[in-house]
């Protein structure tokens, strides 16, 4: 394949992944692992996520491992924690080992314990596409980051860990304007309201009410950053009879 052509099929692809992930992922499917690899060799790691979540966790595999290791990891480290977990235990063990290395800990631990995790949980419904920055970051650098994501991408709130990754605190990105571009992270971040990732999403939506936010740090047992939970994010809680029935009156 030239390279227009190239360019037009990967433009083409893109094009389709943003329209229908679903859709998208199930065509690729039928792909040879080299055809698809030329088609999305180009797209960006947002894109290349919204496909392979979906997508049978196996093929999923075969093209993540077939890409540069960085990249591979950054977009393992993005992908919903349940498939994250799956294309794990698709993996050889030598590139599991590989690929483990570059990730955070904490997010290896996370997908080892993800088969325990309940239906529901907040372990499998939290997102781990976090935006992070040390405690001695200048605000100028979070802004600059910002800057980079696509509009839709642009989170509602950066956290503020240690080195060891340690949550510290937070920064609403609503409240950046208030500071000026030199102003240290951790001297203007709130402190986070955090749940643990067993939770169930019952006692989540309470811990929403009670905190009156709309955002919770998912940590561990050590306060290590593990991602985020948005209350979105919950299932519907069950309706009871007489909401069921109220409804069919209605």
């Amino acid at each position: 394949m030239n390279s227009p052509m190239h360019t037009l099929a990967g433009a083409i692809t893109e094009k389709f992944i943003a329209a229908d992930p679903a859709a998208a992922a199930r065509a690729l499917e039928s792909f040879a692992t080299h055809e698809v690899l030329l088609l999305i060799g180009s797209l960006k790691a947002q894109t290349l996520v919204a496909c392979l979540n979906p997508m049978d966790p196996a093929k999923a595999a075969a093209i993540l491992r077939r890409l540069p290791l960085r990249q591979a990891s950054y977009v393992l480290a993005r992908l919903d924690v349940p498939q994250a977990a799956r294309l794990m235990k698709e993996f050889s063990a030598p590139y599991r080992q590989r690929i483990a290395a570059a990730l955070e800990p904490a997010f290896v631990a996370l997908l080892e314990q993800a088969g325990s995790y309940a239906p529901g949980s907040v372990g499998l419904v939290m997102s781990t596409d976090v935006v992070t920055v040390r405690t001695e970051s200048k605000l100028s650098a979070l802004i600059e980051r910002l800057k980079a994501l696509p509009r839709k991408k642009l989170p509602a709130a950066c956290f503020v860990t240690a080195k060891d990754g340690e949550l510290k605190g937070v920064i609403r990105t609503a409240e950046l304007a208030f500071y000026g571009p030199q102003s240290v992270c951790g001297s203007v971040m709130s402190p986070a309201d955090t749940i643990r990732p067993h939770t169930d999403a019952e006692t989540a939506r309470q811990m929403f009410l009670k905190a009156q936010t709309d955002i919770l740090a998912v940590t561990d047992e050590k306060n290590v950053l593990l991602g985020v939970l948005l209350k979105q994010m919950l299932p519907a809680p069950a309706a009871d009879k007489k909401s069921f029935w109220k409804r069919l009156a209605e």
